[in-house]
């Protein structure tokens, strides 16, 4: 279904396929291996390892649910905390489903990828999805959400056994070069002045909330901060409008 288009659905998503050579791509591979090298220490096996790298597309869901096993929290609450987590995704889905759908899109292909956006996938394609084709949107996107997950899937079960004899410092440093380039990669793509305040509050509030509730500081920064951005941006808006 992803190529019945014909070679010209095939070339696209070729396309897509071709994008784990671009920055973003490169950067989350990077990051895998500092998370690898957590999973490890942390006493996670290859194979549940490996598992979860596929299934939990999101990187910070599985460092979540890595800190709640080594913090011996309950199956529920790392359950939570890993919903909770993905729930930040939801936005994105929205977003990016309707730029890349047609009216012959099937639903359950439309379902199907959505297991793969996560910043990463998202960032990249809105950032190219206006030089595609709408008929050909789809198999793009699938063609870089399928390889950079299958490449990262790939990556963590070759370094598993490898990865522990790397320096902390350098694991660490590469592990902390998703933040740093999912902070930099969503303000360039933000299109609404909404979101930039909203990262500004949350950039704000986040440090406040930690020290005030530690274990949802993530959540009501977030919360408070977009709530605040709305009601700023509702303000601007008419203000300028008066």
């Amino acid at each position: 279904m992803i190529t019945s288009s014909g070679p010209r659905g095939v070339h696209w998503f070729l396309k897509g396929v071709r994008g784990i050579v671009s920055l973003p791509a490169i950067i989350l591979m990077s990051a895998f291996v500092g998370f690898c090298g957590f999973a490890v220490e942390a006493g996670i096996p290859l194979g549940q390892t490996v598992f979860m790298t596929g299934m939990i597309w999101a990187l910070p869901a599985k460092v979540l649910l890595v800190g709640s096993i080594l913090a011996g929290a309950s199956l529920p609450a790392a359950f939570i905390t890993v919903s909770l987590s993905s729930i930040r995704l939801m936005p994105m889905v929205a977003a990016l489903i309707p730029e890349i759908r047609t009216e012959k899109t099937p639903t359950w292909l439309l379902l199907l990828l959505s297991h793969f956006i996560a910043i990463t996938a998202y960032v990249f394609t809105m950032e190219r999805i206006r030089d595609v084709p709408r008929e050909h949107r789809v198999a793009f996107f699938a063609g870089f959400g399928i390889t950079v997950t299958t490449a990262n899937i790939i990556l963590v079960a070759v370094i598993y056994s490898t990865v522990a004899n790397l320096p902390s410092m350098l694991a660490g440093a590469l592990f902390f070069l998703t933040p740093v380039y999912f902070l930099t990669s969503i303000w360039a793509s933000t299109r609404e002045r909404a979101g930039h305040i909203a990262m500004i509050f949350g950039l704000a509030l986040g440090p406040v909330f930690h020290q005030v509730a530690p274990e949802f500081d993530i959540l009501y920064a977030g919360v408070v901060g977009g709530t605040l951005a709305f009601l700023a941006d509702r303000l601007w808006k008419s203000g300028a409008g008066s």
